[in-house]
């Protein structure tokens, strides 16, 4: 089975990529995306992986679901192609780096910059159908991005995991936080923002400050 995806990724996840769970995943996602419309675009799907590869990863964003709306998901989370307006989730997220760190809240809610710069935004799930959340959930995908986080515990060390909301809480549980920094807040998302959850948590100059102190790149948010 030819999986194509970022060739350190592709080494690192190769046993993942032979395990029956996920030839069944991949069987269910053949199919759904002939049947009917899915996000991300197919060639898309691995995005996160392919704009940052293993050995480059230096902070990790926990999402759960691509957007299911048309034109919406790129395959990063929190993140949409070029000329789309941006999701609440995403301008909450713009505020609170202009809070912290003093950066205008940008046009594009395109955050392919920050994975070129070492920033994996992963979804929980990678695939959705057209305009029904979480219809591809508890397919294998969670399976494997549970594989993917592991290996990056376990493999690599110096990480910010960044960890927002119950779901990304519980996602990052076993990260090996004597190795790497884990922050946890509440979901950017309006519902948790607005009751307090969100706003203030300062993990954009938390994240560069660790960077900084560990000898790596800070990143350009």
């Amino acid at each position: 089975m030819d999986i194509k995806i970022e060739s350190s990724w592709k080494s690192v996840l190769s046993q993942e990529f032979e395990k029956p769970y996920f030839k069944e995943l991949t069987r269910f996602v053949k199919n759904a995306y002939s049947e009917v419309q899915c996000f991300p675009p197919g060639n898309r799907i691995f995005s996160a992986f392919d704009h940052t590869p293993f050995n480059d990863v230096k902070v990790v964003i926990i999402g759960q679901d691509p957007y299911h709306g048309l034109r919406q998901a790129n395959g990063l989370c929190f993140s949409v192609a070029d000329g789309v307006s941006i999701p609440p989730s995403l301008q909450n997220i713009f505020r609170e780096i202009k809070d912290d760190v003093g950066v205008h809240i940008p046009t594009s809610g395109n955050l392919e910059r920050w994975a070129s710069q070492g920033v994996l935004l992963l979804n929980a799930t990678l695939t959705v159908q057209a305009h029904q959340a979480g219809s591809h959930q508890k397919k294998g995908w969670e399976t494997f991005t549970d594989a993917v986080i592991s290996k990056l515990s376990e493999e690599r060390e110096g990480i910010v995991f960044l960890l927002w909301g119950g779901y990304a809480k519980k996602k990052g549980a076993k990260i090996d936080n004597s190795k790497h920094c884990v922050l946890t807040s509440g979901h950017p998302s309006p519902l948790s923002a607005n009751r307090g959850y969100w706003f203030g948590n300062k993990h954009f100059s938390k994240t560069n400050a660790f960077l900084a102190k560990t000898n790596q790149q800070v990143i350009s948010w």
